[in-house]
């Protein structure tokens, strides 16, 4: 254990739970490796822990020219000169971030300011990564001197296998991983995203501290066991802990008073003192308990918001409240829905269309109840949202991922198209949100046949290739949100008689040509609230689609 002791402030660290024994890894399949690693095999070892972060990092493909240890002893002097390590200033892409101690002492703590410049020394490209103190404080720990860290944290930096993300280097891959988190959590922390909605602002900036929660608050016991896993399965890991951190925070606070005037600082509070709730054992089995997307699905997630972004102009810091747009009271004016309605809904729609503001597409007030201008008002938008009010003062709605000049892909036949991302909602009597829809037409029950081939073609159309470049369009087609192959592109559906919008838990739209009647579909099997009334009449319709304040 000497050998990788240099830096380390025993005094701090949990030796307690150190074993002396002996271990070895000589494990180089990677399922058997992803078991060893949540189990926490070399966790209790900090000399095999050392060894096994040597070998997985010196396995990570990268660049043919990547700086090793030797650079490292040939720029230190250079760059640092007679200073004193602890006057050193930080290059700006590390956004201010706190140096966390760990359990080092103060040779280590200078360590990784020298570390760091030496970095930005050798990679000019780097323009923004708040994770980088964090991950060479952890690293050093674990390291026989600095230059065998700088080597480790070059290789993590420098890893060029397109299928492996490991760390963000760019405001724009930072920015989007932030989106992404916020989509991830609308989907599998609803009850967590429901508190942040009602105690913030702005969800995204909350949303854009994930990376801080791990890389910053989490005690080095916790951020250790999940880089341990990191390692081997990487930059989901990420996603799946900070998920079951804010799962955590909101099981813990639910029902509290926010300690603080900003849920931000309470989540950063949770975070450093979640030894008094939380092992970093069951933290990572609620992270691995979560059914996340795959891979490369969270990769076209984060291909589509990174778009929205570069869409928008934005690959560099800005304020964020010129990034981050939520409904503008001084624009927005709807019959249906005030502008704290209006921002609700705009909290559950995907991240890169939150980046914009709502427009006024159609209204029966103005345009009248014909659904040839609905659909000549709406064609051409994506996405839309869908507005009902009825004489009853229900009020309910749908996010429609789809232009709705898809209809005629079917000819004069009812086509089912859209994706995964629609939803429906309800915001009178109360507040709900029905996930990932499923259209089940009454009057086409007998018509199994003829639905499923609408279906298919659909669903085959909906390959990141064939997106067209002018739209940000969702990346993500049905099959990524486990719903049966035969209706899995029966989301929404439009012809000259009637409008269908499907939504999750048995939920589905059903409104007449003349715009002035409507019916739902209620899945009795769950115990949802109906979307309303199961027939009503329509009092105002109105359609809105997202209107880009970046590029007019």
């Amino acid at each position: 254990m000497e050998e990788y002791s240099r830096f380390v402030d025993w005094d701090k660290m949990d030796v307690s739970a150190q074993s002396q024994d002996t271990k070895e890894l000589t494990c180089t399949d990677f399922h058997e490796l992803k078991q060893l690693a949540r189990q926490g095999y070399w966790a209790k070892n900090h000399s095999l822990r050392a060894k096994v972060y040597h070998k997985l990092i010196s396995n990570i493909p990268c660049r043919t020219v990547t700086p090793d240890a030797n650079v490292y002893r040939d720029i230190v002097v250079k760059i640092i000169g007679k200073r004193s390590s602890s006057s050193l200033p930080l290059p700006e892409f590390v956004d201010n971030s706190l140096i966390p101690t760990y359990c080092l002492n103060a040779e280590g703590v200078g360590a990784v300011r020298k570390i760091i410049l030496c970095i930005a020394n050798q990679f000019p490209d780097i323009s923004f990564c708040p994770a980088l103190p964090s991950v060479t404080a952890l690293l050093l720990h674990y390291s026989k001197d600095e230059a065998e860290c700088f080597e480790q944290v070059c290789r993590i930096l420098a890893c060029n296998d397109p299928s492996k993300r490991l760390i963000d280097q760019t405001f724009l891959a930072f920015e989007s991983s932030c989106m992404t988190f916020g989509d991830l959590v609308n989907k599998y922390c609803q009850a967590a995203h429901k508190l942040m909605v009602a105690v913030s602002e702005d969800v995204l900036e909350v949303y854009s501290d994930w990376q801080r929660w791990l890389f910053g608050e989490l005690p080095m016991a916790y951020i250790a066991r999940v880089f341990d896993v990191f390692l081997v399965e990487g930059y989901k890991v990420l996603y799946r802990v900070a998920l079951a951190l804010l799962k955590f925070f909101h099981k813990v606070r639910a029902g509290q008073p926010m300690e603080s005037d900003s849920v931000q600082q309470d989540i950063r509070a949770f975070v450093r003192d979640i030894a008094k709730s939380v092992t970093p054992e069951r933290l990572l089995e609620k992270a691995f308990a979560i059914r996340l997307f795959s891979r490369k699905e969270i990769q076209l997630l984060q291909m589509a918001n990174e778009k929205a972004l570069q869409h928008k102009g934005i690959t560099v810091k800005q304020k964020r409240q010129n990034v981050h747009l939520a409904v503008h009271a001084e624009n927005f004016k709807s019959e249906i829905v005030s502008v704290k309605e209006m921002r609700d809904i705009w909290s559950w729609i995907p991240e890169r269309f939150a980046l914009c503001q709502p427009l006024l597409l159609f209204t029966t007030l103005e345009h009248g109840c014909s659904l040839s201008r609905f659909y000549s008002h709406s064609e051409g938008h994506e996405p839309t949202l869908l507005l009902i009010k009825t004489t009853a003062k229900e009020v309910c709605g749908a996010y429609l991922s789809t232009d709705w000049s898809e209809r005629r892909r079917g000819g004069n036949k009812l086509s089912f198209f859209g994706t995964g991302e629609c939803f429906v909602f309800r915001l009178q009597p109360e507040v709900e949100r029905y996930e990932w829809v499923i259209i089940k037409h009454p009057e086409l029950a007998s018509a199994g046949s003829e639905t499923e081939n609408h279906a298919q073609p659909a669903s085959s159309s909906l390959s990141s290739s064939s997106i067209p470049s002018d739209r940000l369009s969702p990346f993500l087609a049905a099959r990524h949100f486990n719903l049966p192959s035969k209706t899995a592109s029966m989301f929404m559906a439009g012809s000259s008689e009637c409008i269908i919008v499907g939504g999750g838990d048995g939920q589905a739209l059903y409104l007449d040509a003349d715009l002035n009647h409507g019916r739902t579909s209620h899945c009795n099997t769950f115990n949802n609230q109906p979307l309303c009334s199961e027939n009503f009449q329509i009092s105002i319709l109105e359609v809105w689609g997202f209107r880009d304040t970046m590029n007019g």
